[in-house]
């Protein structure tokens, strides 16, 4: 998607202004990257990963990257943030709203290393935040859903309650009740971002209930390839998924 390029484009603006410190100097800027899931969930990691391959190919010569993958919202978050802090990593992408009391943690213990944190709302001298207007694409999801649903149902499945994911859904819905205004949504939380058969799951219960259009803040395709299955029209999430439910 659109917006996630721009988010790219803010992260290189951020290595280059490190970048040109460090191309002076025979040491390479080690940056890296704290991933939810794994960088072929064709989603959120995925596409974070594609934009840290951009840095490696246009900023090689003086960047270094590093991805640690899988790393749970938490204790463990802490300890993964905190070991590249220790190994030399002067900027640190911690990708998920969850990162955040973790990343401010380790900020405080490292203040010489500058951490780039998705999503959130705390911030200190050495942790900055990175978003975009996620929900101006659920919007224009929810006027393309309101124009082609015949049940009148759509189907949201949501991962945790946070500012960005509420902010979806209500987008998601005044962009379909802009089409219909008795259009009706049903949410299916799922408290997680990446649990391909929790999100099939939550998929086939939307559907069951009558929603004939599927939107998911989840990473993995599972939600597109079991509406595929049923013939329901689906959006993805992150990343273009079309080649898993054409």
């Amino acid at each position: 998607m659109k917006y996630l390029a721009k988010l790219a484009s803010v992260g290189l603006a951020v290595l280059l202004s490190f970048g040109l410190a460090y191309s002076a100097s025979a040491d390479k800027l080690k940056v890296g990257f704290i991933y939810i899931g794994p960088p072929g969930d064709h989603g959120w990691t995925y596409a974070h990963d594609q934009g840290r391959l951009m840095i490696d190919n246009m900023l090689g010569d003086h960047v270094e990257t590093t991805f640690v993958e899988g790393v749970p919202e938490g204790p463990d978050a802490a300890r993964a943030i905190a070991k590249l802090a220790e190994t030399g990593h002067k900027l640190i992408f911690t990708t998920s709203f969850g990162y955040m009391e973790p990343t401010l943690k380790v900020a405080k213990r490292f203040p010489d290393v500058h951490f780039e944190h998705a999503t959130g709302y705390q911030r200190i001298d050495n942790v900055s935040t990175y978003s975009a207007r996620f929900y101006e694409g659920r919007y224009v999801q929810g006027v393309i859903a309101g124009k082609i649903s015949k049940s009148g149902v759509i189907g949201y499945i949501a991962s945790f309650p946070i500012p960005e994911v509420v902010r979806g859904i209500n987008a998601f819905m005044l962009g379909a009740q802009s089409v219909n205004p008795d259009m009706k949504v049903k949410v299916v939380w799922v408290y997680t971002w990446f649990d391909p058969p929790k999100e099939a799951d939550a998929a086939k219960v939307l559907m069951d209930q009558g929603a004939d259009i599927i939107t998911q803040h989840t990473d993995s395709t599972a939600a597109l390839q079991a509406a595929a299955e049923r013939g329901i029209h689906a959006f993805g999430q992150a990343s273009d998924m079309i080649q898993f439910a054409p």
